[in-house]
């Protein structure tokens, strides 16, 4: 037996409970891996509420983080007691996830957790974290240098933004925050960013073309807040798109991309392909603050609390990351 939440719709409706289940009911795999810790993502909260069509089958085990220790393996890239972590791939969704405390899946799915990071550590930068990292790597990659001028980040306080806030502080780019969230404004200082603007200036419906303002820009928010982001970044610019918290639409024109130039680049953290991710993760590693991680992912809860909290995490009332210890 193991413990895990487990998301279940019948004819009484849709529930998320934490409960014992045994390991014969596990999903096909090639590596049995018993999981320490695992997060609160925005897409577990919209499957633990039921709120979003996250869940593909059921009953399913939610979670699309998660990391620990390989007890067994019948693939030869892994062997017991290697340290991994997986991220996406469907775990949560259409496959038992990390909201757990074991899983079995696909050696294919894993990587290698990097050298100076703890388990605990990589759960609380996460898919968020990655993401934001993917982001930065995108900005790099289209030869957008740290003296270049400012890098927007939307949805600051939130597992993405956090996570790029301190990212690209640490890697020498002057970075300006986005956030609903005026309380915030010295934890944003203290993750690195110069200025903090207000998100209802980007929010609304806008120009096809705004003042050029940021020489690139990380968005987790999508809707007006990206079409106002792209009207507003300077020629030659890019933005890399990582989100829709705001919405799945995009009500913009095509005048800063063929009048300035500007680079929408789309970020996919889910099937990133294995090499990439692996290169992030090194990446983040290497250059995440560990003293500025330990703000973001300060709030560690108990695999069982992880139901109340996704509500709260809905409403926007959660800062940061959230780390589950799944033994607890």
């Amino acid at each position: 037996m193991f413990n895990a939440l487990l998301i279940e719709k019948d004819e009484s409706g849709y529930r998320t409970v934490c409960t014992g289940i045994q390991e014969d009911r596990l999903p096909e795999g090639d590596v049995l891996i018993d999981i320490s810790h695992s997060t609160l993502n925005y897409k577990d909260a919209l499957a633990i509420t039921g709120k979003g069509p996250v869940v593909r089958t059921f009953p399913m085990v939610p979670g699309i983080d998660l990391s620990g220790v390989v007890r067994e393996s019948a693939h030869a890239d892994f062997k017991r007691g290697d340290a991994v972590i997986l991220n996406g791939w469907g775990v949560g969704e259409t496959h038992w996830g990390g909201l757990s405390q074991v899983a079995r899946v696909r050696a294919d799915w894993l990587i290698r957790l990097p050298d100076g990071l703890t388990s605990e550590q990589a759960m609380a930068i996460g898919t968020a974290g990655y993401t934001a990292m993917l982001c930065v790597m995108a900005l790099q990659e289209h030869g957008i240098a740290p003296d270049g001028g400012d890098i927007l980040v939307t949805g600051a306080a939130g597992g993405v933004g956090s996570v790029a806030v301190s990212l690209l502080s640490s890697l020498g780019y002057r970075v300006v925050a986005s956030t609903g969230r005026a309380e915030e404004a010295d934890y944003l200082g203290s993750l690195g960013a110069a200025d903090i603007i207000d998100r209802n200036t980007l929010s609304g419906p806008g120009k096809p073309l705004a003042k050029e303002r940021w020489a690139g820009a990380v968005d987790s928010v999508g809707s007006h807040t990206l079409a106002n982001v792209c009207a507003g970044v300077r020629y030659g610019g890019v933005v890399a798109a990582c989100g829709l918290a705001q919405g799945m639409d995009f009500p913009a024109t095509v005048a800063p991309f063929i009048l300035r130039g500007v680079t929408l680049a789309g970020i996919d953290s889910v099937y990133c392909p294995r090499e990439r991710r692996q290169r992030a993760w090194s990446s983040i590693a290497r250059h995440l603050d560990p003293a500025k991680l330990a703000a973001i992912g300060k709030q560690t809860i108990a695999l069982r609390d992880a139901i109340p909290l996704a509500s709260e995490l809905l409403a926007g009332k959660v800062r940061g990351r959230v780390v589950v210890d799944v033994n607890r």
